[in-house]
């Protein structure tokens, strides 16, 4: 009988206990396995609880540090747009009614419209009409000079500008007063500027806007940025430069009185309004040039106000009559802005700022004293 039946049971036999042994070892490693997870298991789920923990914390720490910057940034953000607005809202100059504030009612007063602002500490003194509207006339010629001078340098005050076709014909037009500068004449904007003031010449003055701005129209545009600057662009608005009547020019004498304090401000422009003589510069049309005075000045300094009027502006036209601002240091060394609308002549006219001055601020002192 062959043995290769019996071999080949052996072989079978011995690949089975192979196999056998192979399970069993499988299995142990199993089970050892299985008891080695049940011991990491709940380290396992302890530290992956504790990393998930961590990680939310960081989280939430993170998100609270980003919600504070987002808020802070909101709420320098909202301080910043707030103080604009009320930086917008605020005028640059304020005057203020008090107790002491007389309303004028005297006969003595001619003006229809008038104010008194004590200037050193911005309290209103004497008012009558002080918020009504009022045709400025050619004391806009006071905004018109701070405009131009915030625009122009010291270096530009010898160049020259030409006087124009345009320019003659607008003065001719409009029947304004003129410093009589010829056309074509090139004339330096530093005369330009005594010019408007001096004179009240339309012709120095639109040479003065078309030398800033190019045209009165633009320069408009920057007188009422200025009015919205100085807090005056609810009451107060401008159509021309040099005061000529037109119904969507206007103002109150407070809108008056505060840019009479904003061009004080401005050194170039005080020197001007406090001029009472000057003489232009020679050139081929004039070569002696033009002598022009500020007449209002000159008057009112032979009277008796207690003190010196230093400043001035006049106007005119039918609508508002004759008009004036000044600017006035009396022997308290207290300074004074005075507005008048409505006399019926520059004596009247004059007469009503003595009277301000004089009357209605020793009424206001006494009765602070008392």
């Amino acid at each position: 009988m062959s043995r290769e039946p019996f071999l080949e049971d052996e072989k079978y036999h011995l690949r089975r206990r192979r196999r056998l042994r192979r399970i069993r070892r499988e299995k142990r490693l199993q089970a050892r396995r299985r008891r080695l997870l049940k011991k990491l298991l709940p380290l396992g789920i302890g530290a992956l609880s504790l990393v998930i923990i961590i990680i939310a914390i960081i989280t939430m720490i993170v998100g609270k540090i980003n919600d504070k910057k987002t808020q802070t940034a909101q709420n320098e953000e909202t301080v910043q747009v707030s103080g604009n607005e009320i930086e917008a809202i605020l005028p640059l100059y304020r005057f203020q009614k008090t107790e002491d504030t007389v309303e004028i009612q005297s006969e003595k007063m001619i003006s229809s419209n008038a104010i008194l602002v004590n200037e050193s500490t911005d309290m209103i003194l004497a008012v009558k009409g002080e918020a009504e509207r009022i045709s400025p006339a050619s004391m806009t010629k006071v905004l018109t000079i701070l405009v131009a001078a915030e625009h122009i340098s010291e270096e530009n005050m010898s160049d020259t500008v030409p006087m124009t076709v345009e320019i003659m014909d607008y003065i001719l037009l409009n029947d304004c007063s003129a410093v009589g500068f010829k056309r074509g004449e090139k004339v330096p904007v530093k005369d330009l500027f005594y010019g408007t003031v001096l004179s009240s010449g339309a012709d120095a003055a639109l040479g003065l806007v078309n030398y800033v701005a190019g045209s009165q129209e633009a320069f408009v545009d920057m007188m009422n940025e200025k009015l919205k600057e100085l807090g005056l662009s609810d009451t107060a608005h401008f159509t021309n430069a040099i005061g000529v009547y037109d119904e969507n020019h206007y103002c109150t004498v407070y809108d008056m009185a505060v840019m009479m304090k904003a061009a004080l401000k401005n050194e170039l422009c005080r020197e001007i309004l406090s001029t009472r003589t000057y003489t232009t510069t020679s050139t081929i049309e004039h070569p002696e040039g033009i002598t022009i005075s500020n007449w209002f000045l000159r008057r009112i300094e032979d009277k008796d106000v207690g003190g010196e009027v230093v400043c001035g502006k006049t106007g005119y036209v039918k609508e508002a009559k004759n008009c004036a601002v000044s600017y006035g240091i009396l022997k308290d060394e207290t300074a004074y802005i005075c507005v008048t609308v409505g006399s019926d002549s520059v004596w009247t006219c004059i007469d009503d700022h003595v009277e301000l001055y004089t009357t209605y601020r020793m009424e206001n002192s006494d009765s602070s004293e008392m």
